[in-house]
């Protein structure tokens, strides 16, 4: 299931602090299958259930970086979208998600430098009432100037 707002950009003239953009989506075990062959990460937590079972999580969980990956399609479907180009993030794991969760991926502009197209985005993913990651991202926006 992937619900999220209309995909696109927003150029750096039309940003404004507090602006937000989600997507909310439920991860599968293809999503941990397909995560697992692109980025070579086979750990057994995220595909052995006997395994996953001995560990502090008590079962499967997905992959952290699949979790930000959501952030990323936020950043670049969305706020800015199209044409935005990562500078950095920051992520805190705070908590699994597992097969079958539904995950909002939210992004929200805390920061603008016009001169330099910057953005700073507060960036955060939950699974119900639990923040599962936190973090800030800095983005350089698309701009009209430059079309």
């Amino acid at each position: 299931m992937l619900d999220n707002l209309p995909r696109g950009t927003i150029c750096i003239e039309d940003i404004e602090i507090g602006m937000t953009r989600h997507l909310r989506k439920t991860v599968t075990d293809q999503d941990i299958e397909l995560f697992g062959q692109v980025s070579t990460d086979r750990n057994p937590v995220h595909f052995d259930d006997a395994y996953a079972e001995d560990t502090i999580f008590e079962g499967r969980i997905a992959h952290g970086m699949l979790t930000a990956g959501l952030i990323s399609a936020v950043i670049g479907e969305q706020l800015p979208g199209h044409g935005s180009i990562y500078l950095g993030q920051t992520l805190k794991f705070l908590g699994p998600v597992r097969p079958g969760d539904t995950v909002l991926a939210e992004v929200t502009v805390t920061d603008i430098q016009h001169a330099k197209r910057r953005v700073a985005l507060d960036c955060r993913c939950t699974v119900g009432d639990t923040v599962v990651l936190k973090g800030e991202a800095m983005v350089l926006a698309p701009s009209r100037k430059f079309d």
